[in-house]
Protein backbone atom coordinates (compact mmCIF):
# COMPACT_ATOMS: atom_id res chain seq x y z
CA UNK A 1 0.00 0.00 0.00
CA UNK A 2 2.86 2.67 0.83
CA UNK A 3 4.77 1.67 -2.16
CA UNK A 4 4.33 4.68 -3.90
CA UNK A 5 4.59 7.74 -1.53
CA UNK A 6 8.07 8.13 -2.91
CA UNK A 7 11.49 8.75 -1.50
CA UNK A 8 11.33 12.43 0.02
CA UNK A 9 8.43 11.27 2.18
CA UNK A 10 10.32 7.77 3.61
CA UNK A 11 11.21 9.62 6.82
CA UNK A 12 8.00 10.06 7.91
CA UNK A 13 6.46 6.64 7.11
CA UNK A 14 9.39 5.35 9.09
CA UNK A 15 8.72 7.31 11.81
CA UNK A 16 4.98 6.23 11.58
CA UNK A 17 5.85 2.39 10.41
CA UNK A 18 7.37 2.14 14.18
CA UNK A 19 4.44 2.64 15.83
CA UNK A 20 1.70 -0.18 16.62
CA UNK A 21 -1.08 1.66 15.96
CA UNK A 22 0.19 2.26 12.16
CA UNK A 23 0.26 -1.49 11.47
CA UNK A 24 -3.16 -1.92 12.88
CA UNK A 25 -4.34 0.47 10.79
CA UNK A 26 -3.06 -1.46 7.66
CA UNK A 27 -4.46 -3.93 8.74
CA UNK A 28 -7.68 -3.01 9.43
CA UNK A 29 -7.85 -0.98 5.92
CA UNK A 30 -6.51 -4.73 3.92
CA UNK A 31 -9.44 -6.08 5.98
CA UNK A 32 -12.13 -3.16 4.47
CA UNK A 33 -10.36 -3.91 0.96
CA UNK A 34 -10.84 -7.29 1.20
CA UNK A 35 -14.29 -7.64 2.40
CA UNK A 36 -15.76 -5.03 0.28
CA UNK A 37 -15.63 -2.22 -2.22
CA UNK A 38 -13.39 0.61 -1.00
CA UNK A 39 -12.12 3.57 -2.70
CA UNK A 40 -9.94 4.91 -3.44
CA UNK A 41 -8.14 1.99 -5.45
CA UNK A 42 -5.89 0.62 -3.06
CA UNK A 43 -2.95 2.11 -5.26
CA UNK A 44 -3.85 5.20 -5.27
CA UNK A 45 -4.80 5.37 -0.95
CA UNK A 46 -1.12 7.60 -0.74
CA UNK A 47 -1.31 9.43 -3.53
CA UNK A 48 -1.06 12.61 -2.36
CA UNK A 49 2.54 11.76 -1.62
CA UNK A 50 3.23 10.35 -4.90
CA UNK A 51 2.40 13.65 -6.69
CA UNK A 52 3.56 16.08 -4.19
CA UNK A 53 7.04 15.89 -2.69
CA UNK A 54 8.13 16.84 0.90
CA UNK A 55 10.88 19.33 -0.78
CA UNK A 56 8.18 20.60 -3.14
CA UNK A 57 5.74 21.47 -0.41
CA UNK A 58 3.89 25.06 -0.48
CA UNK A 59 0.18 24.50 0.34
CA UNK A 60 -1.91 21.89 2.35
CA UNK A 61 -5.45 21.50 1.81
CA UNK A 62 -6.93 19.45 4.15
CA UNK A 63 -10.55 17.41 3.27
CA UNK A 64 -12.48 14.89 5.17
CA UNK A 65 -12.58 11.08 2.92
CA UNK A 66 -12.27 10.49 -0.22
CA UNK A 67 -15.55 10.61 -2.38
CA UNK A 68 -17.44 6.93 -2.24
CA UNK A 69 -18.63 7.08 -5.86
CA UNK A 70 -18.14 4.39 -8.36
CA UNK A 71 -14.52 5.41 -10.53
CA UNK A 72 -14.22 9.02 -8.66
CA UNK A 73 -11.31 9.19 -5.53
CA UNK A 74 -7.93 9.87 -6.87
CA UNK A 75 -6.60 9.83 -3.78
CA UNK A 76 -6.21 13.40 -3.72
CA UNK A 77 -8.91 15.64 -1.85
CA UNK A 78 -11.55 17.11 -3.19
CA UNK A 79 -10.37 15.83 -6.98
CA UNK A 80 -11.72 13.46 -9.26
CA UNK A 81 -10.57 11.46 -12.16
CA UNK A 82 -10.69 12.88 -15.78
CA UNK A 83 -14.13 12.65 -17.27
CA UNK A 84 -16.22 12.38 -13.72
CA UNK A 85 -18.30 15.07 -13.44
CA UNK A 86 -17.55 17.68 -11.12
CA UNK A 87 -18.36 17.30 -7.85
CA UNK A 88 -20.87 20.50 -6.06
CA UNK A 89 -17.62 21.33 -3.54
CA UNK A 90 -15.06 21.54 -6.21
CA UNK A 91 -17.51 23.54 -8.60
CA UNK A 92 -17.47 26.14 -5.62
CA UNK A 93 -13.80 25.95 -5.36
CA UNK A 94 -13.09 26.78 -8.96
CA UNK A 95 -15.76 29.50 -9.18
CA UNK A 96 -14.05 30.74 -6.11
CA UNK A 97 -10.81 30.78 -8.18
CA UNK A 98 -12.57 32.37 -10.94
CA UNK A 99 -14.06 34.91 -9.13
CA UNK A 100 -10.38 35.52 -7.59
CA UNK A 101 -8.81 36.01 -10.61
CA UNK A 102 -11.27 37.51 -12.46
CA UNK A 103 -11.46 34.88 -15.23
CA UNK A 104 -14.37 33.18 -16.78
CA UNK A 105 -12.86 29.82 -17.89
CA UNK A 106 -14.03 27.09 -16.18
CA UNK A 107 -12.10 23.83 -15.96
CA UNK A 108 -13.92 20.94 -18.08
CA UNK A 109 -11.81 18.27 -15.57
CA UNK A 110 -11.75 18.03 -11.61
CA UNK A 111 -8.69 15.97 -11.68
CA UNK A 112 -6.45 18.34 -9.47
CA UNK A 113 -3.22 16.29 -10.20
CA UNK A 114 -1.72 19.50 -11.89
CA UNK A 115 -2.17 21.30 -8.42
CA UNK A 116 -0.36 18.56 -6.28
CA UNK A 117 2.35 18.62 -8.91
CA UNK A 118 3.12 21.87 -7.91
CA UNK A 119 3.44 21.33 -4.65
CA UNK A 120 0.00 21.43 -2.81
CA UNK A 121 -0.53 18.17 -0.51
CA UNK A 122 -4.33 17.24 -1.20
CA UNK A 123 -5.10 15.60 2.22
CA UNK A 124 -7.80 13.94 3.47
CA UNK A 125 -8.41 12.74 7.01
CA UNK A 126 -9.47 9.78 6.60
CA UNK A 127 -7.40 8.26 3.49
CA UNK A 128 -10.17 5.46 2.41
CA UNK A 129 -13.72 4.75 2.72
CA UNK A 130 -16.49 2.44 1.61
CA UNK A 131 -18.54 2.63 -1.52
CA UNK A 132 -21.45 4.94 -1.05
CA UNK A 133 -20.45 5.24 2.63
CA UNK A 134 -19.20 8.52 2.92
CA UNK A 135 -16.89 9.33 6.21
CA UNK A 136 -17.65 5.15 6.99
CA UNK A 137 -13.60 4.41 7.67
CA UNK A 138 -13.64 7.42 10.98
CA UNK A 139 -13.26 4.51 12.85
CA UNK A 140 -10.15 3.18 11.78
CA UNK A 141 -7.22 5.34 12.86
CA UNK A 142 -6.34 7.63 10.02
CA UNK A 143 -6.48 10.23 12.01
CA UNK A 144 -3.66 9.53 14.29
CA UNK A 145 -2.04 9.06 10.82
CA UNK A 146 -3.29 12.02 9.49
CA UNK A 147 -2.73 14.16 12.82
CA UNK A 148 1.40 12.98 12.66
CA UNK A 149 1.34 13.86 8.88
CA UNK A 150 0.54 17.57 9.73
CA UNK A 151 2.72 17.60 12.84
CA UNK A 152 5.70 16.51 10.78
CA UNK A 153 5.33 18.65 8.12
CA UNK A 154 4.76 21.82 10.83
CA UNK A 155 7.96 20.64 12.37
CA UNK A 156 10.35 19.86 9.61
CA UNK A 157 9.17 22.94 6.75
CA UNK A 158 8.96 26.68 6.59
CA UNK A 159 6.18 29.61 5.18
CA UNK A 160 4.15 26.34 4.05
CA UNK A 161 0.07 27.69 3.69
CA UNK A 162 -2.40 25.54 5.05
CA UNK A 163 -5.69 26.28 3.98
CA UNK A 164 -8.46 25.21 6.77
CA UNK A 165 -12.09 25.01 5.22
CA UNK A 166 -15.15 23.88 7.86
CA UNK A 167 -14.72 22.83 11.51
CA UNK A 168 -13.63 19.61 10.73
CA UNK A 169 -10.31 20.64 9.05
CA UNK A 170 -9.78 23.33 11.25
CA UNK A 171 -9.60 20.94 14.40
CA UNK A 172 -7.35 19.18 12.24
CA UNK A 173 -4.96 22.61 12.34
CA UNK A 174 -4.55 22.74 16.13
CA UNK A 175 -0.80 21.17 15.68
CA UNK A 176 0.39 23.19 12.86
CA UNK A 177 2.60 26.25 14.42
CA UNK A 178 1.47 29.53 13.61
CA UNK A 179 4.42 31.22 13.59
CA UNK A 180 6.33 29.38 11.22
CA UNK A 181 3.11 28.88 8.73
CA UNK A 182 0.01 30.85 7.18
CA UNK A 183 -3.43 29.10 8.45
CA UNK A 184 -5.90 30.36 6.71
CA UNK A 185 -9.87 29.20 7.52
CA UNK A 186 -12.89 29.61 6.07
CA UNK A 187 -16.51 27.57 5.58
CA UNK A 188 -16.44 24.09 3.84
CA UNK A 189 -17.03 24.47 0.21
CA UNK A 190 -20.08 22.80 0.10
CA UNK A 191 -23.27 23.65 -1.02
CA UNK A 192 -25.09 24.05 2.30
CA UNK A 193 -22.03 26.21 3.47
CA UNK A 194 -21.73 28.01 0.23
CA UNK A 195 -25.58 29.05 0.43
CA UNK A 196 -25.12 29.99 3.82
CA UNK A 197 -22.29 32.52 2.37
CA UNK A 198 -19.35 30.76 4.71
CA UNK A 199 -17.41 30.33 1.61
CA UNK A 200 -17.57 32.78 -1.06
CA UNK A 201 -15.18 35.29 -1.12
CA UNK A 202 -12.58 34.08 0.89
CA UNK A 203 -9.52 35.01 -1.15
CA UNK A 204 -7.66 32.18 -0.44
CA UNK A 205 -6.05 31.25 -3.68
CA UNK A 206 -4.70 34.96 -3.86
CA UNK A 207 -3.09 34.98 -0.22
CA UNK A 208 -2.09 31.99 -0.43
CA UNK A 209 0.11 33.11 -3.60
CA UNK A 210 0.50 36.44 -1.78
CA UNK A 211 2.22 34.47 0.55
CA UNK A 212 4.44 32.40 -1.28
CA UNK A 213 5.48 34.97 -3.05
CA UNK A 214 6.56 37.17 -0.29
CA UNK A 215 8.78 34.10 1.50
CA UNK A 216 10.06 33.79 -2.54
CA UNK A 217 8.38 30.70 -3.53
CA UNK A 218 6.83 29.84 -6.94
CA UNK A 219 3.04 30.63 -7.24
CA UNK A 220 0.50 27.95 -7.46
CA UNK A 221 -1.34 28.27 -10.52
CA UNK A 222 -4.99 27.64 -9.23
Amino acid sequence: MTQNIGASWEPLFKQEQNKAYFNDLLASVEEEYNNGICFPPKELIFNAFNFCPFNTLKVVIIGQDPYHGEGEANGLCFSVNDGVKIPPSLKNIFTEINTEYERVFFPSSGNLEPWAKQGVLLLNASLTVRKDLANSHKHLKWNVFTDAVIQYISDNSENVVFLLWGSFARKKGAKINRDKHLVLETGHPSPLSANRKLWFENQHFSKANDYLKSNKKTEISW
